[in-house]
């Protein structure tokens, strides 16, 4: 495995950052997940872009373009010759000292791990998964904007660790006000009477990639879809209900805290987003080689 940092590539054993970078020290840093297929990157250019937003937000100033960083992202994949898989893209504030300080991090670090990943197994696409409600919220805009998809997952973690310690594939999380924000690392949209919803970017919602995606899907398909708040209620009555991520993709889930979603199996709009998605993913986007 070959890994990409600051310009350089080494071996996965010779790989590795100071003790003193910032993304260690206080998990000050953005990052992107990005997956390839069929030798061709999807959606790069609007993780890319969604990159330098999280950048902008910190104040964090990358040293590299956005032309660059998909370059970097495209020869990190061929180092590796891989046609399927997933990339890691990190920047962080660089390396300082022991104080919070930015201003002692002369030069953000970048590097980008090309490998292949599982989020869930298989027949969780087709049976469903089970999800509960954490007790740990979102956190607010207020406090860190869930706009920025930093390196600070530590509130997703713990809501992740109460969803496993549960035996539940995934986690609920909702905000301050008890409206559903997302999942722990996916989002998530419900289906009611042949129409989509999912939580507005304003719940707590990141703007994900995949998420953007389903919008495009929806407006092809001619299925209708709005942003409304959500309650756990409406995922309760809802007919489907699925989640959207880089890694997950579209994956259904048929239970939330004990209730069976519709009849409990993966519904047919789920099921049309799902193979459309896979069409998408196997001919559309940046060519690697």
């Amino acid at each position: 495995m070959k890994i990409y940092i600051d310009g350089q590539f080494y071996d996965k054993e010779s790989a590795k950052i100071s003790v003193f970078d910032h993304g260690l020290l206080y998990g000050d840093g953005v990052f992107e997940g990005i997956r390839f297929y069929n030798g061709r990157v999807f959606r790069l250019d609007e993780h890319v872009a969604r990159l330098f937003d999280s950048a902008k937000a910190i104040c964090l100033e990358i040293g590299l373009g956005p032309n660059e960083i998909a370059s970097a992202v495209l020869e990190t994949i061929r180092r590796n010759d891989l046609q399927d898989g997933y990339v890691r893209l990190v920047v962080t504030r660089g390396c300082g000292d022991l104080g919070l300080n930015p201003l002692l991090c002369p030069r953000a670090t970048v590097f980008i791990i090309a490998a292949k990943i599982t989020l869930y197994p298989q027949d969780k696409y087709e049976n469903g998964l089970n999800v509960v409600t954490c007790a740990t919220r979102r956190i607010s805009h207020g406090a860190l904007s869930p706009m920025v998809k930093s390196l600070n997952y530590l509130n997703n973690v713990l809501a992740k660790i109460e969803a496993q310690q549960a035996g539940a594939g995934e986690g609920l999380m909702l905000n301050e006000q008890g409206y559903v924000a997302e999942c722990t690392g996916d989002n998530i949209f419900t289906v009611k009477n042949g129409a989509l919803f999912t939580p507005p970017i304003s719940a707590g919602a990141l703007a994900g990639v995949t998420r953007s995606v389903v919008f495009e899907m929806a407006s092809e398909l001619g299925i209708a879809i709005t942003e409304p708040e959500i309650t756990r209620y409406d995922i309760y009555t809802a007919d489907e209900c699925f989640l959207t991520g880089t890694a997950a993709e579209v994956i259904p889930v048929v239970r939330l805290d004990s209730r069976t979603i519709g009849d409990g199996l993966p519904g047919p709009v789920t099921k049309r987003l799902i193979a459309r998605y896979r069409e998408l993913t196997a001919s559309l986007g940046t060519a690697i080689y």
